[in-house]
């Protein structure tokens, strides 16, 4: 190998390495901002349930007051725990799921403009949230994160490795 590649390959992985130490930081971020944003949302929602179960209703979703509880509650507390990285992967399929219901619901045309006009799509008020629950459920909470100190907490022997003595 030429000295050209050898240094172009080790500046590639200092440049990797660098980048790669932005991805907690990053996820932190995403997740407190977004996860702020929902508990707001939820906590709106509960605040408001005569005008959410009414708007609900006017969907033709069956049971719109149970159904507009359920939503509160669910936006509320994945958005709490969204924030603080707590069953992180959980809590975001069920807002990735939330946001691709009020899209199909709400917003369906915004959702089948995915292709033909991706402003309409990324413009509609569920697309942050879907975006910043499909990175967290993708890539995990990052390091700076309730699971992962749960996971330090708990953490269990590997395959093969003696287990410890709790005497």
């Amino acid at each position: 190998m030429s000295r050209e590649s050898v240094l172009i390959q080790k500046l590639h992985d200092r440049f990797v390495k660098a980048i790669s130490s932005l991805q907690s930081p990053f996820l932190l971020v995403v997740r407190l901002y977004w996860g702020w944003q929902l508990s707001q949302t939820g906590w709106g929602k509960l605040h408001n349930l005569p005008h959410v179960t009414e708007f609900f209703g006017s969907l033709g979703l069956p049971a719109p007051g149970a159904t507009a509880i359920f939503v509160s509650v669910v936006e509320l507390v994945g958005g709490i725990l969204l924030a603080l990285g707590g069953l992180s992967r959980i809590i975001s399929l069920a807002i990735a799921i939330d946001m691709i219901v009020a899209y199909a619901l709400a917003d369906c045309l915004a959702l089948f403009a995915f292709f033909s006009d991706p402003g309409k799509f990324y413009n509609a008020d569920p697309y942050t949230f879907l975006f910043a629950a499909l990175l967290i459920l993708i890539f995990g909470p990052g390091k700076l994160s309730l699971d992962t100190l749960v996971e330090r907490l708990v953490e269990k022997p590997k395959f093969g490795e003696p287990q410890r003595s709790t005497i």
